[in-house]
């Protein structure tokens, strides 16, 4: 067990239309990772979906690099939503 890679899980819930990170787990395979996420992280039945993702292809940016790839949104007005009507029956965006 040792040996076996290091699984990220993510899990969907009924009341959500995205897929959050629950925790992590070992597993020799992608079929006993999502087997052992059921066991694991849905004992409740909360869960409509499972992602697992080895976790050395996670890739992530370096929290010292946040002023670069963060702050030039601040420049793009445009992008913030009080410059878009949304209709209304409009639930999820």
């Amino acid at each position: 067990m040792k040996n076996w890679p290091l699984w990220e899980i993510f899990i969907r819930s009924k009341q959500g239309l995205s897929h959050k990170h629950v925790g992590s787990l070992h597993a020799s395979d992608e079929e006993m990772a999502i087997q052992n996420a059921r066991d694991v992280y849905t004992r409740r039945q909360e869960g409509v979906s499972i992602w697992v993702v080895k976790s050395e292809f996670i890739v992530a940016s370096d929290p010292g690099d946040k002023d670069a790839l963060f702050d030039p949104a601040n420049d793009k007005v445009y992008r913030h939503p009080t410059f878009y009507d949304v209709p209304d029956g409009v639930e999820h965006i």
